[in-house]
């Protein structure tokens, strides 16, 4: 039952999220285009509930065509094609705010599993049917792996902390990551990838 209450709750918060934080969705979009070339919103396929494909949203970070650059989609520490608003927006969390339209739409969450890409660490088929279970939640714009190690964790690990998330969703559990997710961006902990290609 709390599945389905948790999708209204999320939708109604991020409408209210979206209005208390317009002002901040113009700067960063004037920010963005001032500095590099591009479009201000960054969209890439994930893999979302029950495995289906959506296009998650972010404030673009990178530079035009970044991801056929270098290591590609994977970003690490130093990368210079990081702009410089991308650097601060990144390390504030404020380029995932564009996922609140995610919500609304309904792909995904406030809190759950973070969504996968469609080929990384592989395509949903390759998946085992006890690591599909992260599938079976909507994708969250922050979860239980990301107040515990984010990008800093190996993706086995990931996976079993979502499947964990799924196990134990309750409002209780929303609350805690939520709170947990609020002093992680404070302080900026584990958001860079320990390997160029993780």
């Amino acid at each position: 039952m709390y599945k389905y209450i948790k999708h209204f709750l999320d939708v109604i918060i991020a409408i209210v999220l979206l209005f208390l934080f317009s002002p901040i969705f113009i700067v960063i979009a004037i920010l963005i285009k001032l500095e590099s070339r591009g479009p201000i919103i960054f969209k890439q396929e994930r893999l979302g509930y029950k495995g289906k494909v959506f296009k998650i949203y972010k404030f673009r970070s990178m530079v035009q065509g970044a991801e056929k650059q270098g290591t590609g989609v994977y970003s690490f520490k130093g990368d210079s094609r990081i702009t410089k608003v991308g650097r601060f927006i990144r390390a504030t969390s404020i380029d995932e705010l564009p996922q609140l339209f995610n919500i609304i739409k309904g792909d995904m969450a406030l809190i759950g599993p973070r969504p996968a890409l469609t080929y990384h660490p592989w395509p949903f088929d390759q998946y085992t049917e006890h690591q599909k279970r992260m599938f079976d939640v909507r994708p969250g714009v922050t979860g239980w792996a990301q107040v515990n190690g984010r990008k800093e964790v190996p993706w086995p690990q990931r996976i079993e902390l979502n499947i964990e998330y799924v196990e134990k969703m309750s409002f209780g559990f929303d609350l805690k990551i939520f709170f947990m997710t609020i002093f992680k961006v404070l302080v900026n902990a584990n958001n860079n990838n320990i390997e160029k290609t993780n």
